[in-house]
């Protein structure tokens, strides 16, 4: 058979390229497993994967279920999801944390964020905002560098843990300001917000759906966006940026990502139809309700983000000395 004149390494190309464009045409014809890296209900990122995952299933016409899989700073999730065959039916809900964050924070982690995964497209960002208690008596980012500055190390900032994007927030406005706050990890956003609002703690740096609320009503001092731009829900706050730290930005976006080497057809199929559900006003105002910015990015631009935030953020851990867990 080797010796026909038929048979040739292009054939077989030519065969593999067949069943990979057969098996996206078909594809999904069962349904997929969506993995949540964090517990139900825990996050922003939860409740969006879960809106993301309804009308999936609507447009592609297969159960997307949400299959949440919580643990060590979600990259018990992400491992599971670049490990799982790929076929295109175990699908990542991709967060900044695990993807960009934890590879830096973590001695031992089941997967490179950079090689294992096949990034499909990012759909949404939530904008970070920095708060503080009312009695420390700054107005804005400027006032709270002067005040850092005359007291050094008299400031504390508040995190939702180790490594976690408010950690980095506050961070990062160490390094790029050369100021010394402080840091004081909390087991959630909850504890590190009361502790705000009784002023054992004068900042933090976190979702903006999370102390929206309390912004709106006065408890919380809002002084800056952590974005580069201003958000679309609270127009009237200036960002870092604006304040005078160029480049300053800090959020949390999600997205969808597949399993290294899916299929290329089954990675464009997905995104078309993420890009086709993202156009509709259903889930803009689903976004929007929970505190979100639709943003999306295809398969290249997000993998470009990936890395880049990555990059960003090995220097900010440096910098602040956060030693591996």
């Amino acid at each position: 058979m080797k010796n026909s004149p038929f048979f040739s390494p292009l054939l077989l190309v030519l065969g593999a390229v067949f069943v990979t464009s057969t098996q996206a045409e078909n594809y999904p014809n069962r349904p997929i497993r969506l993995i949540m890296p964090f517990s139900p209900g825990s996050s922003t990122n939860d409740i969006i994967g879960r809106g993301v995952a309804q009308r999936l299933t609507q447009a592609l016409g297969q159960q997307v279920v949400v299959d949440n899989r919580p643990g060590a700073a979600g990259t018990t999730g992400s491992e599971l999801v670049a490990k799982a065959p790929p076929d295109g039916y175990t699908l990542l809900v991709a967060i900044a944390g695990p993807l960009t964050v934890s590879t830096h924070v973590y001695k031992k982690i089941g997967y490179d964020a950079i090689r294992d995964f096949t990034p499909v497209a990012r759909i949404a960002n939530v904008p970070y905002i920095m708060v503080v208690n009312n009695g420390l008596g700054v107005t804005n980012v400027k006032e709270l560098i002067a005040l850092a500055k005359a007291k050094p190390g008299g400031i504390n900032f508040a995190s939702s843990g180790i490594g976690s994007s408010p950690h980095l927030c506050g961070e990062l406005l160490n390094t790029m300001a050369d100021i010394h706050m402080v840091h004081v990890p909390y087991k959630g956003a909850g504890v590190a917000t009361t502790d705000v609002l009784s002023g054992q703690m004068q900042m933090f740096c976190t979702g903006l759906t999370a102390v929206a609320s309390l912004v709106k009503s006065g408890r919380l001092r809002p002084i800056a966006m952590a974005s580069l731009k201003r958000s679309t829900q609270m127009p009237e706050i200036p960002t870092v940026n604006e304040q005078g730290l160029k480049g300053f930005e800090v959020n949390s976006w999600s997205g969808i990502a597949a399993p290294a080497k899916t299929p290329r057809p089954i990675i464009e199929k997905l995104y078309k139809v993420i890009t086709q559900i993202s156009k509709t006003e259903d889930l803009q105002n689903f976004l929007q309700s929970h505190g979100a910015e639709l943003s999306v990015l295809g398969p290249e631009a997000f993998a470009a983000l990936i890395k880049s935030d990555s990059a960003k953020w090995a220097q900010v851990v440096a910098a602040a000395n956060i030693l591996p867990e």
